[in-house]
């Protein structure tokens, strides 16, 4: 099996003790799009998004939801900023291919990241045999 390390995708996860529901509708409306919004039985709220398109690097894939978050209006802005957890999560498959694999985020990137009071993550996923999973 010639399995190769690459880049996924990156999620946007964000946690926070209000109704979720209008700042994913306002994120889904400028091409973010919820997989979940969900209500704990603690009371707190999760949602995690993604953009619609493939992306090669992270990047443009962290630029496309940036871009959606700065043109928050009003309301939907400042329940961005009240979420206790906005974190843009970078996904990767590990492979054994190639020998050296590297990818980067540009400083102009990170600086819109903070700027929007966000943080980064990495999830790494194991090389492993796909056809011993099960759905």
């Amino acid at each position: 099996m010639n399995h190769r390390t690459c880049y996924l995708n990156t999620d946007l996860d964000i946690t926070s003790a209000e109704d979720l529901n209008d700042l994913a509708s306002a994120l889904e409306s400028k091409g973010v799009f919820p997989l979940h919004v969900t209500r704990h039985q603690s009371g707190i709220w999760t949602a995690t998004f993604e953009t619609d398109g493939q992306h090669q690097e992270p990047e443009t894939n962290i630029l496309a939801m940036l871009d959606a978050i700065e043109s928050l209006a009003e309301a939907p802005r400042c329940a961005w900023q009240n979420c206790t957890r906005r974190e843009f999560n970078i996904g990767y498959d590990c492979g054994h291919e190639p020998w050296a694999f590297n990818q980067g985020l540009s400083s102009r990137l990170l600086g819109r990241v903070a700027a929007v009071g966000s943080s980064l993550r990495w999830t790494l996923y194991p090389n492993r045999d796909t056809s011993t999973l099960t759905s």
